[in-house]
């Protein structure tokens, strides 16, 4: 990949304006090879339409006249501290000219071509942005947009269990977190996130839960076999979490859908990085609540027999 097109990918990607000294500090090194090679390109085209001039021969050194110039040659190679930072900032302007030179190769490339987008200079930095003739068509499809879904951490949680777990029924969903998640997982299905997978062949035949087209729409996500695995979580957990602020949603699973398509695994305690906005607001219907779970849908067999013992009844 071209130093060019790893600058582009970065500004497209940051969510602020990128500045040069941000792409001086990733790619230093990368910016002086390149200039290094333009300019031997440039020098070998010189050279072949210079005319050939002969070498006249140099006389042989003496030992004496090599001492002497070993002798200078060392004492102008030990570079004081001034001379060393000088040096640092002729690097670092080298590094960002070279940089600047190919931002405008990619401006230039913006503007030229038949694109909806453009990158501009704002506050120092560099972002990439609609061109003004398309705004009425970005602001058409703005509007379309659906307004973004906020979850509660509880939601979350219990959404992760499902996404990792199903088919699940409700009350496995509990004993996994400890709490009562009928509430929650009636919230989930209202949202289109969750939806019932039929009924668990046991003693009361509890219904089964898993997950929707719709939540993998929300998390971007190609099929269950992207969701991270727990060995990734906790490696991440680990290691590369360490800073704070990052949420662990990179990397794919290894796992194998069974013949239903429905991943499974073995481990517990899953964790999901929520693609949709997570809110420390509590809604009413998705509160926690002490009590026995109970299935939010019943079949029509079910209560068909509910009604008839009410009606036996005196």
């Amino acid at each position: 990949m071209s130093l060019k097109a790893k600058i582009e990918a970065v500004i497209y990607a940051a969510e602020e304006p990128v500045t040069l000294a941000q792409l001086a500090a990733l790619f230093a090194d990368e910016a002086l090879e390149e200039k290094r090679q333009r300019e031997d390109a440039s020098a070998s085209e010189a050279d072949t339409d210079a005319p050939v001039i002969p070498v006249e021969e140099v006389a042989p050194l003496t030992v004496e006249e090599a001492a002497v110039m070993a002798e200078q040659a060392s004492e102008e190679s030990a570079p004081s501290a001034e001379d060393e930072k000088k040096a640092a900032r002729q690097r670092d302007r080298e590094v960002r000219e070279e940089l600047r030179r190919i931002v405008a190769e990619l401006i230039g490339d913006y503007a030229n071509n038949d694109r909806g987008m453009e990158i501009r200079e704002i506050a120092g930095g560099y972002r990439v942005a609609t061109k003004p003739e398309y705004h009425d068509a970005v602001r058409a499809f703005v509007k379309s947009l659906k307004p973004p879904m906020k979850l509660s951490l509880q939601a979350l949680e219990t959404l992760a269990v499902i996404a990792y777990k199903q088919p699940i029924t409700a009350p496995e969903v509990s004993e996994i977190r400890g709490v009562d998640s009928a509430g929650v997982i009636g919230s989930l299905i209202s949202r289109k996130l969750v939806t019932t997978a039929g009924r668990k062949q046991v003693i009361g035949r509890p219904i089964l839960y898993k997950t929707t087209k719709e939540f993998l729409l929300r998390f971007g996500l190609k099929d269950l076999n992207e969701l991270p695995s727990m060995e990734e979580f906790e490696k991440m957990a680990a290691g590369e979490l360490a800073e704070p602020g990052e949420l662990p949603f990179e990397g794919q699973t290894t796992g194998t859908p069974n013949s239903e398509g429905i991943l499974e695994t073995s481990d517990e305690g899953p964790g999901l990085q929520a693609a949709v906005e997570v809110t420390e607001e509590l809604e009413e219907e998705e509160e926690d609540v002490p009590g026995v779970a109970v299935d939010s849908e019943k079949d029509g067999e079910e209560a068909l027999e509910a009604s008839s013992s009410e009606a036996a009844q005196p």
